[in-house]
């Protein structure tokens, strides 16, 4: 005794995926199912298919790498600044330093781009020593955070007096064009 599926009066296969009636061979009802495609159906999917999967995929992966290497420059532009104020070189510091800068001081004074490189460049002391030790850094667009902690030793050239600092700072760097710009500098003593 064979069944099959009640077909519909025009001749077309029953559509999947809805209760279609099994008669067997007298017409009789025997019962209702639900047809499904069957996996070969499901399973058919052409390369254009996969090709945005592929995509993005491959892009996920490109994106730790693309933060990396933005990290890195974010890296080397602080490695300058820190260079460029131990050397007291007016010249890379304005390079460095945005248009905008808010520069603040541990003592509660906030210097612009113009005031903060007369001061760092006056010759009035000289660094014997500057550390920008354990920096983090964490890229957020054209916005970079980066914090560490500032170990320095200077000496006033008036009369050879000798100060150390120890300071927490947060510098904000601003991607401008192709190069990384100061945009604030904070800083809190330890």
């Amino acid at each position: 005794m064979g069944v099959r599926a009640q077909h519909s009066g025009d001749g077309r296969r029953p559509e999947r995926g809805k209760a279609q009636r099994v008669l067997d061979k007298s017409g009789r009802d025997c019962k209702t199912v639900l047809l499904i495609k069957t996996m070969e159906e499901a399973m058919n999917i052409d390369r254009r298919q996969l090709a945005l999967p592929v995509l993005a995929i491959g892009l996920l992966g490109m994106v730790p790498a693309f933060a990396a290497a933005e990290e890195d420059a974010v890296a080397k532009s602080l490695e300058a600044f820190r260079a460029a104020q131990f050397a007291a070189n007016a010249e890379i510091l304005a390079t460095l330093c945005a248009a905008e800068l808010s520069y603040s001081h541990s003592d509660g004074r906030v210097e612009d781009k113009a005031a903060f490189i007369a001061n760092a460049t006056n010759g009035k002391s000289k660094w014997l020593a500057l550390t920008y030790e354990d920096p983090k850094i964490r890229v957020v667009g054209d916005a970079a955070i980066v914090r560490f902690h500032w170990i320095g030793e200077s000496e006033a050239v008036a009369d050879g007096k000798k100060s150390a600092t120890n300071l927490h700072i947060l510098m904000n760097w601003q991607k401008q064009g192709a190069d990384w710009k100061l945009l604030s500098r904070a800083s809190t003593k330890l």
